[in-house]
């Protein structure tokens, strides 16, 4: 016991004595709305694939200017069994997307769809592009394995929210009309932090 204790002290004092620039640091992007800003760290090392995607929208200025268009919530949903609660923005036009990416489901990264969680949106495995999600709430249902989708790999979970969740939820109580906002949010931006 002595000795692992002494190991896990070593490695801490050892990450704690790197220069700055050596540590991996998750970046953190500012999502900047009309109805306020919600912050989000996203995890390169455990998502990469998902990760770099999003950033690359990030970096090219492809989500200002875009919305959150869609609010699932508990009484929205009447014909799904399996219940969300969730917000989604960043549609990109087709135009201006970049290719598709390779799913990484959450078996893969070990990141689970709860409060705060960010995501990406997609129909089959292998097709997300540019939209996004903030879960409401723990949703396990978008996990690998989970039955939100025929199809059982879940959604790419990527990162999570680390200020801002008032926001997040000030938008899924917007009226919406079947699960689209009838005044969709502008996102003014989203820049790293």
């Amino acid at each position: 016991m002595k000795t692992i204790v002494s190991a896990i002290l070593g490695s801490v004092l050892w990450l704690a004595a790197l220069p700055a620039s050596s540590r991996t640091v998750n970046p953190r992007v500012v999502i900047a709305t009309e109805l306020g800003t919600i912050e989000v760290e996203v995890d390169e090392a455990r998502a990469p694939v998902t990760a770099a995607n999003f950033l690359r929208y990030v970096d090219a200025g492809l989500y200002d200017g875009t919305t959150f268009f869609r609010v699932v919530t508990l009484k929205n949903q009447p014909h799904n069994a399996v219940k969300i609660e969730v917000i989604q923005g960043g549609d990109v036009p087709a135009d201006k997307c970049f290719g598709p990416i390779a799913h990484e489901t959450t078996a893969q990264t070990g990141l689970r769809h709860v409060d705060g969680a960010i995501s990406m949106a997609r129909d089959k495995p292998g097709t997300a592009t540019s939209s996004f999600f903030i879960c409401v709430g723990d949703q396990p249902e978008l996990d690998f394995g989970g039955r939100r989708n025929p199809d059982g790999q879940g959604f790419a979970a990527f990162g999570r929210v680390t200020a801002g969740m008032e926001v997040v939820r000030k938008i899924q109580q917007i009226p919406c009309e079947s699960q689209y906002l009838q005044t969709p949010v502008k996102i003014l931006s989203i820049t790293r932090k």
